[in-house]
Formats: structure tokens, sequence, C-alpha cells
């Protein structure tokens, strides 16, 4: 898998800091997942759970954030802040009323999960963990969500897809 690079950000200070915020709890997750595994526990379908419990939460917080509308551009305003497209470096960005497309272009993640070590086959796999998250927002806002390529299986970009 090649070498994450960090592409320049509008940002400034700030996506720098989120970056760094965000890597700093990928280390969590990956030294969990690590240890778990060392211990003879089934790693993956702990954190899948926990990570999709904490999506849903998420979930609850931006429904409520879009006043229960069913609208995928609503959805977008307040899933997508400034901030957090330019922290992964998110477009394009395609929202109608029934689905939300974004390409990210960084991953803070999987760069945090290559400095550890990890290889390709379990970054690939944490990645897929970690997007159990955006699973969990997508299911208790009424979504599927697709994801098509990843950063994580080699891709050049990411590649979400929520729709209804």
């Amino acid at each position: 898998m090649p070498e994450i690079h960090n592409p320049a950000q509008t940002a400034g200070t700030l996506g720098e800091i989120n970056r760094a915020q965000i890597e700093h709890r990928a280390v969590w997750m990956g030294l969990i997942y690590d240890e778990l595994v060392k211990t003879g526990i089934d790693a993956e379908s702990v954190l899948r759970r926990a990570i999709k419990h904490c999506g849903r939460i998420h979930g609850e917080q931006l429904k409520k954030a879009c006043g229960n509308s069913q609208d995928c551009r609503e959805f977008r305003t307040v899933f997508l802040s400034d901030l957090v497209v330019d922290t992964f470096a998110m477009h394009p960005i395609n929202a109608d009323k029934d689905s939300l497309s974004v390409d990210f272009h960084y991953c803070a993640l999987v760069s945090a999960w290559q400095k550890l070590g990890f290889d390709s086959k379990t970054c690939a796999l944490l990645c897929d963990i970690a997007m159990e998250g955006d699973r969990g927002i997508a299911e208790v806002m009424g979504l599927t969500l697709d994801l098509q390529e990843t950063i994580a299986q080699g891709c050049e970009k990411c590649k979400l897809r929520f729709h209804k």
C-alpha cells in the first residue's frame, strides 16, 4: 500500500489539529485491536459492535440537527462541516434529496495505522471496522452506506455513497 501523503489544507491549524486528533484515536484503535488479537479475543467483532454503537449515538445527534429531515442535502450540511471536509480533503461532494456522495483524498486513520507498521491487510480491515461508525450513522438516518473504494485498500481515494 502506498504511503499516505498529507495534502495541503485550507483550514490551516484547525485542520492539522483535527487530523492529529483523528490519528491519535486511530492509534488507540489499532493498538487495542492488536492487544485483543494477541490475547485471543475476537477483536474484529468486539470493535465492530462498539464502533457501530458509537456511530448510532452520533447518528441520533445528526438526525436531531437535521430536524428529522429525510433530505440528504440537509444531512450533508450537518454531517460534513467545513473542518471535516478539509480534514479528509473531501471533493467532490454531491447531494440530492435521496443521496450523498463524497470522495476522501486523505485519511488520518490509515496514516496512523501505517505509522504503527500495520500491513496492508490489517489497515484495510481496521478501515472497514472504523466504517462501522459511518454505517451506524447511515442506519439512524434511514440510509444505506456503500463504500466503493478505500485508501486503505490501496485506492487513490475513498468513495462513500449514502443513499435511501
